[in-house]
């Protein structure tokens, strides 16, 4: 394949009528350009363009990748190493700035490989993250006091709060809080709590709306004073549960495989690894601008 066989485009609706079956022939693996491009479909942004892209031979959709902001990472999905070499020279021909790239490990580490040769930027290894999908689920027995409730328009003020602490405890930008709250990942998610007999919320767990069969169960969230006592696992056996009801056939999340805690609940209640993500950071080398240095 050819550097010519990726087609870039602005437009969000242009790039799902091409690579949308494509994306929804593996809905676990594609989990996250699927509820991207379908919160960018539905809320464009008002300020800065997306960018996506799409590798097309003969007439079939080989791999894909967006980009939500310049500033943000490159999210390709599963590429060969001559895919990546194809679109890191696209992309580097055309003068386009990358800062980075978040993807399974193995094409995170292509591209970046592939972008340090075209480039002469620096790839540091960053964020590493594990995805799941639910085989068979198992809620935890027993089950902790107390039953699941969903967040409704009242809960309002606890969500953001209880989101702004988890993206404070899991070093994620920017910070969450009321003024951001519209624009966060977290603003279309749908919320259960887990509460305690007295109607208190101890744990809170998020699910995406269904794509392709999908849902993506994020975030999963306990204060820290109330870890420990189950609450995680079920709120997040609930959330699976009603995902699975609903119709769902690929219910997945990730986790950060540095916290053994948290990677041992989910396999407790069904989840299975599915791949190894990783982010890398590029030292702002300025790309090799060639002719034609614009979308085609």
């Amino acid at each position: 394949m050819r550097p010519h066989d990726w087609h870039l485009t602005q437009d969000v609706d242009d790039f799902l009528a091409r690579a949308g079956t494509f994306l929804r022939s593996r809905p676990a693996l594609h989990t996250m350009p699927l509820t991207v491009t379908e919160k960018l479909r539905t809320n464009p942004p008002a300020a800065e363009t997306p960018l996506f892209g799409r590798l097309e031979h003969a007439g079939e959709v080989h791999a894909t990748f967006y980009q939500r902001t310049p500033t943000g990472p490159l999210s390709p999905t599963p590429l060969t190493r001559e895919q990546a070499d194809t679109l890191a020279t696209r992309l580097a021909h055309l003068g386009h700035r990358v800062r980075g790239v978040s993807a399974d490990h193995d094409t995170a580490t292509a591209f970046a490989d592939a972008w340090q040769r075209h480039t002469g930027a620096t790839p540091t290894p960053g964020t590493r993250i594990r995805l799941y999908r639910l085989d068979t689920l198992t809620p935890p027995e027993p089950a902790p006091q107390g039953r699941a409730r969903t967040a409704g328009p009242q809960d309002h003020d606890q969500l953001v709060r209880w989101c702004g602490e988890f993206v404070d405890t899991v070093g994620e930008v920017p910070a969450v809080d009321a003024a951001s709250w519209a624009g966060s990942r977290f603003a279309d998610r749908h919320f259960t709590f887990w509460q305690t007999p007295q109607g208190t919320p101890v744990s809170m767990a998020a699910a995406t709306s269904m794509i392709a069969g999908m849902v993506r169960v994020d975030p999963v969230y306990t204060p820290a004073h109330l870890r420990g006592r189950g609450y995680a696992g079920a709120v997040t056996a609930e959330v699976s549960r009603a995902a699975l009801a609903a119709g769902a056939k690929d219910v997945v999340l990730f986790a950060d495989p540095a916290n053994p805690t948290s990677n041992a609940l989910y396999q407790r209640i069904g989840y299975v690894p599915v791949a190894a993500w990783t982010v890398y950071d590029f030292s702002h080398a300025a790309p090799q601008t060639g002719p034609g240095a614009c979308l085609a």
